[in-house]
C-alpha cells in the first residue's frame, strides 16, 4: 500500500533543508540532518524526494525565481540604459553570489558533485536565460538590440554567475568589482572602453 503524502511533511523537509544549505553549504548538509530537522526519519524523506539533489532543485528553484523578478521590477523603473545595464550586472555577479551566505553556491556544489542517477534539470536555467536576455534587450537602446544575441549573452551571464558564486565561496570578496561591471555595461553600450592611465 503506498503511503500518503503529506503537504505538511513536505514544508517541513523544505524548511530544514533551506535552514540547513543557507548555513552550512550543500556539500555540508546529509539527509540524516534534514530528515532529524523536519522531525522525521531518513526513509520518509524518499517519499517526498528522489535525492538530496532534488531536495535542493525544490528550495533553490523559487529563492532564484524570486530574486530574478524582483531584479525585473527595479530594472524598469530605472531611466538610462547604463545605469539598468549596471543594475542587472551587479546583481548577477556580486549581490546575488554573496546573498544568504553564498545560497547559490549550493547548485553549483550539487551539479558539480551529482551522481550518475541523479538528473539535471534544465527548466531553471532555461528560465533564468530568458528572463536574463530579456532583461538585457530591454535596458538596449534600441539601435543596439540587433547587434547583442540575447540568449548566447543571457548563457554566459548565468555561467559568469557560477563562477562568481563559486569565487565568493572560496573568497567572500571574490565578487564582480564596479570596474568589470562597468566594463561589461559599456561593451554593451558599443561604448569604446575607458583608457586607463598607466603606472610607471
Amino acid at each position: 500500500m503506498a503511503q500518503v503524502k503529506k503537504p505538511q511533511a513536505r514544508a517541513a523537509i523544505l524548511d530544514a533543508a533551506l535552514g540547513l544549505f543557507r548555513r552550512q553549504s550543500y556539500h555540508a548538509t546529509t539527509l540524516a540532518q534534514i530528515a532529524r530537522e523536519a522531525g522525521m526519519s531518513s526513509a520518509n524523506l524518499y517519499v517526498y524526494f528522489n535525492s538530496k539533489l532534488d531536495i535542493l532543485y525544490a528550495v533553490y528553484e523559487p529563492w532564484m525565481r524570486a530574486r530574478l523578478t524582483l531584479l525585473q521590477e527595479k530594472v524598469k523603473r530605472v531611466d538610462t540604459p547604463l545605469e539598468r545595464l549596471r543594475l542587472v550586472l551587479r546583481t548577477l555577479w556580486k549581490e546575488i553570489p554573496a546573498e544568504e551566505n553564498g545560497f547559490v553556491n549550493n547548485i553549483v556544489q550539487a551539479l558539480s558533485t551529482a551522481g550518475a542517477g541523479e538528473k539535471y534539470k534544465p527548466a531553471l536555467l532555461n528560465w533564468m536565460e530568458e528572463r536574463i536576455g530579456a532583461m538585457v534587450r530591454d535596458a538596449l537602446p534600441p539601435a543596439r538590440r540587433g547587434a547583442v544575441d540575447n540568449a548566447r549573452l543571457a548563457h554566459l551571464m548565468v555561467m559568469a554567475l557560477d563562477g562568481y558564486s563559486i569565487h565568493n565561496h572560496i573568497n567572500p570578496r571574490g565578487v564582480a568589482d564596479e570596474a568589470t561591471i562597468d566594463a561589461m555595461a559599456n561593451l554593451l553600450l558599443g561604448k569604446p572602453p575607458r583608457r586607463r592611465s598607466r603606472k610607471r
